[in-house]
């Protein structure tokens, strides 16, 4: 699941065929979903193009956002340029975790083992429960027996921003080119009045 840390836009992700660590199922970096940082794979310019690009193909396709397989891939990329090391900081924090063998919670400064901290819950070597941060004090991600849960940076939320409103806006004129009329994906309300004098 990734959640953004000032919005309420979630979407549950559960971990499948991936490697565990002690009890741990790690997460499936491969989901669309499940951000960690990456180099960029073409230049901001080239990426505002192909978003374009993908819009006017989905629209033409009747398809919007996540329906489409091309935007789940080019949104993956795209904001993974701004994600933090997820999966360093997740293996490092679960690795100063096991480490300890004090069962009550604790709150870790990962810094020391590299990436921020980490807060936790666990019986012997059974963790039930961790937050996990990274340098800036930004909660990445948690643990919990049901599975992970991503939250979104203050940068990785900014550059999904740029990511719709590029996207919807070349889906709306893509959509208003084909229709010859203003419908689409749009927010735009139109507010009128009746006169009720006898």
């Amino acid at each position: 699941m990734r959640i953004e840390n000032y919005n309420s836009f979630s979407q549950a992700h559960f971990s499948s065929d991936t490697a565990k660590r002690k009890n741990v199922q790690l997460p499936d970096y491969t989901d669309w979903n499940s951000n960690t940082q990456t180099a960029p794979s073409m230049s901001n310019k080239q990426y505002t193009n192909a978003i374009i690009e993908q819009a006017k193909k989905d629209q033409a396709a009747g398809k919007f956002q996540s329906e489409s397989a091309g935007f789940r891939s080019l949104a993956k990329s795209y904001i993974s340029t701004a994600s933090p090391d997820r999966k360093n900081i997740i293996t490092a924090g679960l690795t100063a975790i096991y480490k300890n063998n004090k069962p009550q919670p604790e709150t870790f400064n990962l810094m020391d083992y590299l990436c921020g901290t980490a807060k936790y819950k666990k019986q012997a070597n059974d963790v039930s429960y961790a937050e996990f941060y990274d340098s800036n004090g930004e909660m990445v991600a948690t643990y919990s027996n049901t599975g992970w849960t991503f939250f979104g940076t203050k940068a990785e939320n900014a550059r999904e921003s740029e990511l719709w409103d590029t996207y919807n806006n070349a889906w709306n004129t893509a959509a208003k080119a084909s229709q010859g009329q203003s419908s689409g994906a749009t927010t735009d309300t139109t507010t009128g009045s009746i006169n009720l004098s006898v």
